[in-house]
């Protein structure tokens, strides 16, 4: 590791899972931290789902969205990929002094709109104010638990032959994000913000053989599938042409010299599922709002061991790998 800390280690990438690693993992080592899921599955009278996650984008309002939608909707989508019905979230603000009471309002009623919506409530938080030039206006921590539905969730059951499935169209909220810090083509696009509770639910009541869920935040649809495969035996090969992407964020990632692949995704879902179940799933995903432009993308092989490979659109082959560096510093 740096002997700093750099933005780097806060993209999701190559960085952070070092930070993870080399100095959090050694130090709170146990064996619900060590599965590396969204959330951790705890052991009591019921198994517990639990996940925490500190929001701090910038622009603090953005086009579809929020920092308090966003603080919602990630935990929701975190407790829910693991296979949890989420229940109860906590919520803790960081303001700083001079902060306009009208916008703390905003984020505030927008928190409870995504919470209702999203069938959970907020039971307990806190709120800490720092002086003014030491808080970048507000963060938010929230933590949500949820009671474990479905359980054996994980990368370790991904098997050859397996189908990989995206919800929907990738890179939307990176890359509204971006052009908002901008300035550039405002409103044209927006972040995909969503709770992803009840699309979760449909695939994993579909009666199929699903492996993994996962949604794609830091780092992207490539850096995820990057941690499916990463030290096993198996590889994940992609098909660039049936990943769906908008024209508006293809046009945009070029202009900005972005890969969608790379961009955050807010309300998108990685799903894995064994071949026999993937047109069971892909019913169940399009049945919904969210998912109704679920999309095949790729299969799990062996032929790359360890390694994510995409057939491009010109017939070549490219080797994705984790992102290095901060393509995208505060997106979430």
């Amino acid at each position: 590791m740096d002997e700093i800390i750099t933005l780097d280690y806060g993209s999701g990438g190559k960085k952070t899972s070092r930070l993870i690693e080399n100095m959090l993992l050694p130090a709170f080592s146990n064996s619900a931290l060590e599965a590396l899921g969204d959330g951790a599955i705890l052991s009591g009278a019921e198994k517990l789902v639990f996940s925490t996650d500190s929001f701090v984008v910038s622009p603090l309002f953005f086009p579809g969205g929020d920092v308090g939608k966003l603080a919602v909707c990630g935990t929701v989508n975190d407790v829910s990929v693991c296979g949890g019905v989420p229940k109860y979230l906590s919520c803790a603000f960081v303001i700083e002094e001079g902060f306009e009471t009208e916008k703390l309002a905003r984020i505030v009623d927008s928190m409870s709109r995504a919470a209702k919506a999203a069938g959970v409530e907020i039971v307990t938080g806190d709120t800490k104010v720092v002086e003014r030039g030491r808080g970048d206006g507000v963060y938010i921590n929230t933590a949500g638990i949820g009671f474990l539905k479905y359980p054996g969730l994980s990368p370790r059951s991904i098997r050859p032959g397996d189908a990989v499935i995206v919800s929907g169209t990738v890179g939307d909220h990176g890359t509204a994000v971006m052009l908002a810090r901008s300035g550039m083509m405002e409103g044209e696009l927006r972040s995909d913000c969503t709770a992803l509770n009840g699309l979760c639910e449909a695939i994993l009541s579909s009666g199929a053989a699903v492996r993994v869920l996962r949604d794609p935040t830091r780092g992207g649809v490539a850096t995820t599938l990057c941690e499916f495969v990463e030290g096993s035996a198996l590889s994940i090969e992609l098909e660039e042409e049936k990943i769906p992407v908008r024209d508006g964020v293809r046009a945009a990632c070029g202009m900005l010299g972005l890969d969608p692949l790379y961009c955050a995704n807010e309300g998108k879902l990685l799903c894995v599922v064994a071949a026999e179940g993937c047109g069971k799933v892909l019913d169940a995903m399009r049945a919904t709002e969210e998912g109704k432009d679920a999309a095949v993308i790729g299969r799990v092989s062996q032929s790359y061991p360890g390694k994510v490979v995409m057939k491009t659109a010109f017939g070549g082959s490219r080797i994705l790998q984790k992102l290095a560096g901060a393509q995208l510093p505060r997106i979430c």
